[in-house]
């Protein structure tokens, strides 16, 4: 017969221990700028890279499906970036 375990008490959640810096780094100032975003040529170029889709008998509609998809997704984070005044004025 097996002896019981004692388990952890929990995590306590709450101040964090960084001395009152937030995790992701430092505390925001005015000087911090944000960099300008241009839209994508392929928004399908990485997954592409990735390889063929893997559901055997449906690769090339669910490769139409998912370009559709992540083209959309590129427009609409363009469109955010023209609604934040931070798209790019030249792509390049």
């Amino acid at each position: 017969m097996s002896t019981s375990r004692r388990r952890k008490p929990p995590a306590r959640r709450g101040r964090n221990r960084a001395g009152g810096v937030e995790f992701w780094g430092h505390e925001p100032t005015d000087d911090d700028g944000v960099d300008d975003i241009a839209p994508t040529i392929d928004a399908t170029a990485m997954v592409r890279s990735l390889g063929p889709v893997p559901l055997p008998g449906r690769e090339h509609v669910a490769e139409h499906y998912f370009a559709t998809v992540y083209e959309r997704s590129a427009a609409l984070a363009t469109a955010l970036a023209v609604a934040a005044d931070v798209l790019a004025s030249d792509p390049d």
